[in-house]
């Protein structure tokens, strides 16, 4: 075996080619396993990045690193990162394409949050917003200035001035009964449990809405709520000074039991 070392061919490592995407693992079997592989292959595609590995033989490998590293509860990270093309690059040789996965345990989160604002946090025309790539410097660096003010993440304005999502989460405001969740355009994510709820919330009579809405919109929200795959669904308490009252609230909780009971479903299959 070759001397594991870093080269400046590496040219996804060094200046972060590569997609990802962080599964959950509940009782030992990793959670909305195709919808994660669909978002790295949509990914890959929007980076001109080779995916030369086919979604069984990445599932296969999911379930021997869960099973090899004993996780019932936990999450897993997936990575492709590019070695080919730079200006930068080198004749050694390298795989086209570096896959690395690893586990770890579940961050804790629980109760409602607190969140602050980041302005021009999202550049909504940029080819690449929404795309979920290893270049993650911005969202990092936001929220570790959100925790230097106490803020447990950040909310990002794309540059029109309308609320996309956190840093890793989408998000969602509720105004008469109305639940909202900007749009693609915005330069959002298109996270997986965001997918999951829009298709969970109607069968509890709550159709999520896509639109825009700006920051004043938001603090005149009924409820404000967030969804990751760490998270699920979760209330949020505040956003900068502005305080909501009775968090969680109603159709945060109905959302938040609806999505819990799916996965209790799901690890049962």
């Amino acid at each position: 075996m070759a001397e594991v070392r870093l080269s400046p061919g590496q040219a996804g490592l060094l200046n972060g080619w590569g997609v990802f995407s962080t599964v959950r693992i509940y009782r030992g079997r990793p959670f909305e396993f195709d919808h994660h592989f669909d978002r790295l292959e949509r990914d890959a595609h929007r980076i001109s990045l080779p995916l030369p590995y086919s979604r069984r033989q990445v599932h296969a490998a999911v379930l021997e690193l869960v099973q090899a590293n004993q996780v019932q509860d936990g999450c897993m990270r997936i990575y492709f990162v590019n070695n080919q093309a730079a200006i930068w690059g080198t004749n050694e040789g390298f795989p086209e394409i570096d896959w690395i996965m690893y586990t770890v345990d579940l961050p804790l989160r629980v109760g409602p949050v607190k969140l602050a604002l980041q302005l021009n946090g999202c550049h909504a025309a940029h080819p690449l917003a929404g795309t979920k790539v290893t270049s993650w410097l911005h969202n990092v660096w936001t929220v570790d200035r959100a925790h230097q003010r106490g803020f447990e993440d950040a909310i990002l304005l794309n540059e029109f001035g309308h609320v996309t999502e956190c840093t890793a989460a989408n998000l969602y405001i509720v105004k008469n009964g109305e639940v909202i969740t900007p749009p693609l355009s915005s330069g959002c994510l298109a996270g997986v449990s965001r997918l999951l709820l829009e298709q969970l919330a109607p069968k509890q009579g709550i159709p999520i809405h896509e639109r825009n809405f700006t920051v004043e919109e938001m603090l005149a929200a009924d409820e404000v709520f967030i969804s990751s795959t760490t998270r699920q669904v979760q209330a949020v308490e505040q956003i900068e000074d502005v305080r909501f009252r009775n968090v969680p609230g109603s159709m945060t909780q109905t959302l938040a039991r609806g999505f819990d009971e799916y996965v209790k479903s799901s690890a049962r299959l």
